[in-house]
């Protein structure tokens, strides 16, 4: 059975445990590979809880388009507020919203996007699709239903071998959870990439069963971030979660956020490689 289990983050709604094991699998490896070990193909497993967000299919029906209007929800408006000023912090190309006279929603909710849209941030992604993000993060947060998806999704990918979990994005915020609630799980390291998880108020506070709890069974616990990846918005864990925590601070080029540069990092690879010895 598989030693590591893989759970994806926002914007993974038209791919499974399969597509997601070809696109990630080899990226995996090429951190393990530079760090001087390696993993065994099957002794990964990938957790997928995309399908939760994908609209029903329909005769003739389009796959959702999110634009500017279909955020109305307060929590999806801050945080989008919070990505922005986070982006003009570290890109030089996006103004800040600091700058610009803000109205009322939609109006600036259509300023923020566009500056956003200038940043690496957000290369090769839609206006849809990263409203879609952000209403992802806000269902998981405030539906009790889609919350339980997840972390069951997470759960049935945990079997008496599993050792590391590796959580990228908002899916370290259902590892993390999912892991508070199960100090009985096998699981001794987990490495999470790119989370949001100190993100204050939106994220943080909102943590069950509590925040700043240390997880269930962990005894290692490692933090990748690259300081442009927006989503990473507090990218040092430590001061909320305590100083067991190993920070690494890493560089994925345009592409900040994306989880396979993550995967590549030597020391990435050398996390989940310690948490197999």
């Amino acid at each position: 059975m598989a030693a590591i289990t893989v759970i994806h983050g926002i914007g993974q709604q038209l791919r499974g445990e399969y597509t997601l094991r070809d696109r990630l699998l080899a990226a995996l490896r090429d951190g393990a590979g530079l760090a001087g070990g390696d993993v065994a193909p099957e002794d990964v497993a990938f957790a997928a809880y995309g399908e939760l967000f994908r609209p029903p299919a329909e005769v003739l029906a389009p796959e959702v388009r999110h634009d500017a209007r279909d955020l109305t929800e307060k929590d999806e408006q801050e945080l989008l507020l919070l990505w922005w000023r986070r982006a003009a912090e570290v890109d030089p190309k996006v103004v800040s919203p600091d700058d610009e006279v803000l109205a009322r929603p939609p109006v600036w909710v259509v300023r923020a996007l566009a500056a956003l849209s200038r940043s690496a941030f957000l290369a090769r992604v839609t206006e849809s699709m990263f409203v879609g993000a952000l209403k992802q993060t806000s269902a998981y947060l405030r539906d009790p239903e889609v919350r339980g998806y997840a972390q069951a999704a997470l759960a049935a990918k945990i079997t008496d071998d599993t050792r590391v979990v590796v959580a990228h994005s908002l899916g370290s915020v259902v590892a993390y959870e999912a892991l508070c609630a199960h100090p009985e799980w096998p699981v001794r390291t987990l490495v999470t990439l790119g989370s949001p998880l100190g993100i204050p108020n939106l994220i943080f506070e909102r943590l069950r069963p509590e925040p700043g709890r240390w997880p269930g069974s962990i005894a290692h616990w490692t933090n990748v971030a690259d300081p442009a990846d927006v989503v990473a918005t507090v990218p040092d864990l430590r001061p909320l979660f305590g100083e067991r925590i190993t920070q690494i601070s890493v560089h994925n080029g345009a592409h900040a956020h994306d989880l396979r540069p993550y995967l590549t990092e030597r020391l990435t690879g050398a996390a989940i490689l310690a948490g197999l010895a």
